[in-house]
């Protein structure tokens, strides 16, 4: 009789196996403490501490492997609340790209950015927020 084995996958574990795998393309070598300097565009909406509270936007610590619309002290968008994404690296990059792009009819008010170095280096940022 073989033994059976458990698999055991949670979203927060695929999250910083994609970030592992997303930051180590030779093509993102991503800069965290610029990641934490291009967080600055993000700050006029969104908050980024432990427990802290939400902005305009919803506070993002923790986001990185966390289900889209995930929070439950924000009102996010329909549209947000039924894409069933969960923010792994590669679908941060897309939604910081172009957010009404990856979600058709979102709240989030945001051109995107268009540099994906920036776009990594915010990423890597983003995956130390745990």
């Amino acid at each position: 009789m073989k033994p059976r084995h458990r698999r055991v996958c949670t979203a927060p574990a695929l999250a910083l196996l994609s970030l592992a795998s997303f930051s180590a393309s030779p093509a993102f070598s991503a800069d965290i403490a610029n990641g934490k300097a291009v967080f600055s565009r993000c700050a006029a909406c969104h908050t980024n501490n432990k427990g802290g509270p939400n902005g305009v936007g919803p506070n993002l610590f923790g986001v990185v492997g966390r289900k889209a619309a995930g929070k439950p002290d924000f009102s996010y968008s329909p549209a947000l609340k039924n894409s069933h994404i969960v923010w792994t690296p590669q679908k941060l990059d897309s939604w910081i790209s172009n957010p009404m792009k990856l979600v058709p009819g979102t709240r989030m008010v945001f051109a995107g950015i268009s540099d994906a170095k920036q776009r990594a280096d915010l990423i890597a940022y983003l995956g130390t927020l745990k």
